[in-house]
């Protein structure tokens, strides 16, 4: 005699084991054919040809690198850690899967700019937290030794720093902020002396005041941001113990008698985040997933919505990721789309409704639209 109850769990527990989602064990990923997880082999193997044949053109002393990538910045300089970088590399994750992989994805190198978007993630925690109230309001009211004094600091939000709509002015650990890309026109006193735009009313990427952002954070938090990203992120998504988040020689600060470094937001003078293509991957496997590993909610979906907030005056900009829209959107990719960039040809790209994850490595950076284009012309 059949059991209907029995037959009705049987079939429950069967939905729920096939509707559950990958997630790689530490030091493991498991993979999966392309063409299971619905990509034509060849038009796929096609897009890794293209990355690897497109490395990034610039030198791989990243010294040098770096040093004639920003010469015309007045007094620009390396204040931070460089490590030679290694050829192109990448990783391909559909729903959670290893779908293909090409270089040396454990090699750890510099990913620049890539990481403001690990940045912008520890002040994501801080507001869930309560350690922030609300992005809206003045960062005065927590950072109170003068770097946001004055009528026009004053003013600055930390959504304007997560934006890059601040136009915060200052000096911070010896750095100018008119200093950093400057104009193509005019000159020194030009450069210093320009009108203020009220913030929020105009964009300006700018690291000196990514750099204000992650010196705010460290006032927040009272305690170095690495290893808020390590208790909070890394460990529970299973990265390596290989990456290191490094500021400037000179950017050590008292924090409640303790020595702590100030960490920077990129590159631009060294330092910044360090890390291999694994540990990208996981980390923006974490956002496909809207914030959740495995049963862990690791940071709140309200953040994962927040950090696609355009804005008002470049709507390719959110929360220290680019967002698919706007004048710098990719052509044939969809809109939903956002991702990390870094100097170099540094690449964590995200699409939620699709479950898929591109990590890549030292491409020429102006072939990034074309490396995700080829991968979605590759799904069925």
């Amino acid at each position: 005699m059949k059991r209907p109850h029995l037959l009705l769990s049987l079939s429950l527990l069967l939905s729920l084991s096939l509707s559950a989602q990958y997630y790689p064990a530490p030091n493991d990923w498991d993979t999966r054919l392309p063409t299971d997880a619905g990509f034509r082999s060849d038009s796929l193997q096609a897009a890794v040809n293209f990355a690897m044949n497109n490395e990034y053109s610039g030198e791989r002393d990243l010294r040098l690198a770096i040093l004639k990538g920003f010469a015309r910045e007045p007094d620009h300089k390396l204040l931070g850690p460089t490590k030679e970088r290694g050829g192109p590399a990448g990783m391909i994750i559909k729903d959670g899967y290893l779908i293909t992989e090409w270089g040396d994805i454990n090699r750890v190198d510099m990913t620049f700019s890539v990481t403001k978007s690990y940045l912008s993630t520890t002040a994501g925690l801080a507001v869930d937290d309560g350690l922030i109230r609300s992005v809206q309001d003045p960062v005065k009211e927590y950072v109170w030794d003068g770097t946001f004094r004055g009528e026009h600091n004053g003013q600055i939000t930390w959504e304007h720093l997560l934006q890059q709509t601040s136009d915060w002015s200052g000096t911070l650990f010896g750095l100018n902020d008119w200093a950093d890309r400057p104009a193509r026109n005019g000159g020194y006193d030009d450069w210093k002396y320009r009108e203020l735009k009220t913030p929020g009313t105009a964009y300006k990427y700018n690291d000196v005041r990514v750099n204000v952002l992650a010196y705010s954070l460290l006032q927040v938090w009272r305690r170095p941001l690495p290893q808020v990203l390590k208790e909070r992120i890394m460990d529970p998504i299973g990265a390596t113990t290989t990456w290191r988040w490094y500021g400037y020689d000179n950017t050590w600060v008292n924090v409640d008698g303790i020595r702590m470094q100030s960490v920077s937001g990129g590159g631009h003078h060294g330092g910044g985040f360090f890390a291999s293509t694994l540990d990208h991957a996981r980390f923006g496997l974490l956002f496909a997933r809207h914030g959740k590993w495995r049963d862990q909610q690791l940071i709140s979906r309200s953040w994962m919505d927040a950090i696609k907030t355009p804005a008002a005056p470049y709507t390719s900009y959110g929360y220290m990721w680019w967002l698919n829209q706007g004048p710098r959107s990719w052509e044939a990719v969809p809109g939903n789309v956002f991702y990390a960039a870094g100097f170099g040809g540094n690449f964590i790209v995200v699409d939620q409704e699709r479950d898929l994850v591109i990590v890549t490595r030292w491409l020429e950076p102006s072939k990034i639209g074309e490396l995700v284009r080829r991968v979605y012309a590759a799904l069925e």
